[in-house]
């Protein structure tokens, strides 16, 4: 966080005329209302970073500063003399980027939850915590388990969602969890990084068609570089004991739950199949496809209110959608947009992409996603307009997607695990692997570039 504030104020006094989005910006960073909304955006970021002792949703400072930066970019248009209808496309350029991205997101938390509501995930843990495995075959299936489930969900409910496997097994062995955890961050951020399915930063590059669906699979071995190495190291170091004995009964599946998995992995299909072959947005498919569990949820309820159960709501799976992570969303798009159209996205691209070259600045980028959330850091990289190969963009999605594993505080994954584990996962638990995980850090690009280069 300190270092790209530090290149945000450093730019703050130089005059700057960009392209972001398609449209010009004011060019208008040297101001006196400008730097105001950079401090605007530092202050509500802040808070984000604060909200694990503040607990303060994270959405809430940031769609605040949002329009509070919109406000005096409007203002500063009209001193510029630029017209209402130049400004609103600036504007409307970020309201269709979030509408896209969001309608797609929403759909994927639904089929998660639903797939949750049936007790898909709770019969995978039961399952695991029944099979007695030792602490070191546990370490290596729940880390294998989160790379790949979080290449379909996101990081957050891949880790969330496994990490209740290792606090069941490891309820009394505080060192298991610790560097469980540690393992299931690793994890996460590393399977996201290989599939647009996986990480909203991902998804971000697919959806602006820098790269094809089939393209970031060539990520596939640098992410798995990327978590292997840090996992061989962490190895030797989880005990070599047995998790005490349970007695916890088999988790059944409730009806239709086989059904919505096959279901989603059919809607993945169709997204993919409106973006290549329909040339039409991936949110598309993904909308059919939650329609078509709406119809499913609906013969699901029929079938089971006639038998007098508690039938299916699809709409439950919708109310149940990070909707914080939603708004959290917008709000950092509108909020880079905003400085974005005033001039500051090509102040920082000039600093980075054009003073350092684009591999330094994309390995800087992901540096950064270590402490700054990744996606206000990837939107920024999006809207600079930059003049990058495949090479470049698959090197900075991977870095986003990696990068926040460095730190506990760099991934949602990391912030949700602190809170679940009962201090026994802390940002100093984690900071005493890092140099393994930087390990992996490097050796993922170094594999990159050996295999995509």
């Amino acid at each position: 966080m300190v270092r790209s504030l530090l290149v945000l104020l450093s730019l703050l006094l130089l005059p700057g005329m960009a392209m972001a989005g398609g449209f010009e910006s004011l060019g208008l960073t040297g101001t006196e209302r400008g730097i105001y909304t950079v401090l605007i955006f530092i202050i509500a970021y802040g808070f984000v970073m604060t909200e694990e002792f503040t607990h303060l949703r994270k959405s809430k400072p940031v769609i605040l500063a949002a329009g509070i930066i919109w406000a005096n970019a409007a203002v500063l248009a009209a001193q510029a003399g630029v017209s209402v209808e130049d400004m609103h496309e600036a504007f409307e350029y970020n309201l269709k980027e979030y509408a896209e991205l969001m309608l797609f997101l929403l759909v994927a938390m639904t089929y998660i939850n639903s797939m949750s509501e049936r007790n898909v995930f709770e019969a995978l843990r039961s399952w695991l915590v029944r099979r007695q495995f030792g602490y070191r075959k546990l370490f290596l299936i729940t880390g294998i388990i989160t790379f790949f489930l979080s290449s379909v969900a996101d990081n957050l409910t891949a880790a969330l969602l496994v990490g209740a496997v290792v606090m069941a097994v490891g309820a009394d062995n505080p060192k298991f969890v610790s560097i469980g955890f540690v393992n299931l961050v690793v994890a996460a951020n590393a399977g996201g990084a290989f599939c647009p399915f996986g990480d909203i930063t991902t998804l971000m590059v697919w959806q602006a068609e820098y790269a094809e669906f089939f393209d970031f699979f060539k990520l596939f071995i640098p992410s798995a570089v990327n978590y292997g190495v840090p996992a061989a190291v962490m190895y030797f170091a989880v005990p070599d004991e047995q998790p005490k004995a349970t007695s916890e009964e088999a988790v059944q599946l409730k009806p239709g739950a086989i059904q919505i998995c096959v279901m989603f992995l059919l809607t993945i299909v169709t997204a993919v199949s409106f973006k290549q072959a329909l040339h039409l947005p991936p949110f598309m498919g993904m909308m059919v496809g939650l329609s078509v569990l709406m119809l499913y949820g609906y013969y699901l309820k029929t079938q089971h209110c006639a038998e007098g159960e508690e039938g299916f709501d699809v709409f439950k799976g919708v109310h149940n959608a990070e909707w914080d992570t939603l708004l959290f969303f917008f709000g950092v798009v509108f909020a880079v947009g905003g400085l974005g159209y005033i001039g500051y996205l090509e102040l920082l691209s000039g600093a980075m992409y054009d003073g350092l070259g684009a591999t330094t600045a994309n390995i800087l980028v992901g540096l950064i996603s270590a402490i700054v959330d990744n996606i206000p850091v990837m939107f920024a990289v999006l809207n600079m307009n930059l003049d990058m190969d495949l090479y470049q963009w698959l090197l900075v999605t991977l870095t986003a997607g990696v990068g926040g594993s460095l730190l506990s505080v760099g991934s949602a994954a990391g912030v949700a695990l602190m809170g679940q584990s009962d201090h026994k996962y802390t940002f100093f638990s984690h900071l005493k692997w890092t140099p393994a995980i930087a390990g992996g850090y490097v050796g993922s690009i170094i594999v990159h570039y050996l295999i995509n280069g």
